[in-house]
């Protein structure tokens, strides 16, 4: 399997129409984006710090305004508390418009009057981005009003936000259900990619999960374990596996919810052809500091007072060698707290090892997308997710929500 040849074969694994199957021209288009970048007030002016998934979003946009579409977007940013002006769509439209070079207007709200006239005088290829969906407090209750007023908006709906797919919220699911609604060129490709994993990965597949908690990954451990050749557990996850089999884990990060769920895991492990792996040595530190006294354990028992925060040497080159014999690999979640460098070691080698390999390659959102561009390999990945959660979720055999309500191909 090549992720890129089964991407843009999408319709064998994506079952929705796309804007590739409805006519768009003159009609206003109402886009749900992922524009959640991050932000940096450098030199006293707001800016994108991250136009990562701008950028993403590009090729639906473009495609739209080729064809004499008139844009409405919509995207959430950050979590504001009523209606922040840090957290305004403002500089997110002047970075779009840099990108684009389109006319890009700038909304004052998300919905009313004033957005529908707005909306009614754009021209053909024009965008009007609307305000931070999130400033509305029904967005994500999925609130009937907002839905309302957001279909008034445009004559057709377009999901092209995977990012957010995983909710049932006013932008994602409410309008969709008042417009004919498709998905966009970045949502099909993220779907199809995703769900190749599951439906005829080459063998072996080999899956590197790490990251904090057993809780937010036990669904996707269990279905990689009916189908995958190899799971390579790393990160403060990786201590509740510990705990399960009563190994000390000293002062780790391992909450008691994760024990049971990793008790379980191991047992369906030992009845699976699926081989579950766990670190064999540790690099421990006295505190969750980049000023902490480190040792490298050479086992995996942690002794009271001190804290796993990165897989040991040996099992770094042990899971990069996995990886390396793989014919596919799935990442999400880093090794340890790799943000800091006496722990960022497993992080290093395991994300150089998925972008030497020539296996293909599929990095699951998250911390991982913030390691691969630590460690300058992104252009080297075959395919990197831009939603994390609804990746795994969409891994687990849920439905995503903003997919699900879409017109049928």
């Amino acid at each position: 399997m090549n992720a890129g040849t089964q991407a843009s074969g999408g319709p064998k694994l994506f079952r929705k129409k796309t804007i590739r199957d409805v006519d768009v021209q003159g009609k206003r288009v109402l886009v749900r984006v992922d524009f959640n970048v991050p932000l940096d007030a450098g030199t006293g002016r707001v800016g994108v710090a991250d136009d990562t998934r701008i950028r993403a979003a590009l090729p639906t946009i473009d495609y739209l305004r080729s064809r004499g579409a008139r844009l409405i977007l919509v995207s959430h940013l950050g979590r504001p508390q009523d209606r922040d002006p840090a957290l305004s769509m403002e500089p997110v439209g002047k970075r779009l418009a840099e990108l684009t070079g389109a006319r890009v207007w700038q909304a004052p709200a998300v919905v009313g009057e004033e957005v529908e006239r707005r909306a009614d005088r754009l021209e053909a290829g024009e965008i009007l981005l609307l305000e931070n969906s999130r400033y509305e407090p029904g967005e994500t209750g999925n609130d009937p009003k907002l839905a309302e007023g957001l279909a008034k908006l445009a004559d057709l709906y377009v999901d092209d936000a995977f990012g957010a797919a995983h909710r049932a919220h006013a932008t994602t699911d409410g309008v969709a259900r008042r417009l004919p609604a498709v998905a966009g060129l970045l949502l099909e490709r993220e779907v199809s990619v995703v769900s190749s994993l599951l439906d005829g990965a080459a063998s072996p597949l080999v899956v590197v999960l790490g990251g904090a908690k057993v809780s937010g990954k036990i669904g996707v451990i269990e279905r990689f374990l009916e189908i995958a050749d190899a799971i390579l557990i790393g990160g403060a996850m990786c201590f509740s596996f510990f705990r399960a089999q009563g190994i000390a884990t000293g002062d780790s990060l391992a909450p008691e919810e994760g024990t049971e769920l990793a008790r379980r895991a191991l047992e369906l492990a030992e009845r699976s052809s699926c081989r579950l792996e766990l670190p064999s040595d540790l690099v421990i530190g006295d505190s969750f500091s980049a000023q902490a006294a480190t040792r490298i354990v050479e086992g995996t028992d942690v002794p009271d007072g001190w804290m796993g925060l990165d897989v040991g040497p040996r099992t770094a080159k042990a899971y990069a060698d996995e990886v390396g014999e793989a014919a596919t690999v799935f990442w999400n979640g880093p090794m340890g707290a790799f943000e800091m460098e006496p722990f960022e070691n497993g992080t290093r080698i395991v994300a150089e090892a998925v972008a030497e390999t020539s296996a293909t390659t599929v990095i699951g959102g998250g911390d991982s997308v913030a390691a691969a561009e630590r460690y300058g390999i992104v252009d080297r990945i075959d395919h990197i997710s831009t939603g994390g959660g609804a990746a795994l979720q969409l891994l687990e055999g849920k439905p995503l929500p903003g997919v699900e309500v879409l017109q049928d191909a």
